[in-house]
């Protein structure tokens, strides 16, 4: 689904908690996540500290949305 996404001229970045899998289903913008129960926070944070995680999180695949790529590519 998303390399067809990605042929309309929409990049897709795929936020996941294990990277391999993205790799195996072929995203071209990997973006890793905290973990499967929670993969955009972590509950045992303070609401302040959760906070920066999952904006964290957002800005990268933001970064990752404007980076043009030709390959596979994981944004740490």
């Amino acid at each position: 689904m998303v390399k067809e996404i990605e042929k309309t001229g929409l990049p897709v970045v795929h936020i996941c908690t294990v990277v391999p899998i993205s790799q195996t289903v072929g995203a071209n913008r990997i973006v890793p996540a905290i973990a499967i129960p929670h993969p955009l926070g972590n509950p045992n944070l303070s609401l302040k500290e959760e906070k920066k995680l999952r904006r964290g999180i957002v800005e990268n695949a933001l970064k990752a949305m404007t980076t043009p790529v030709d390959e596979q590519t994981v944004f740490e």
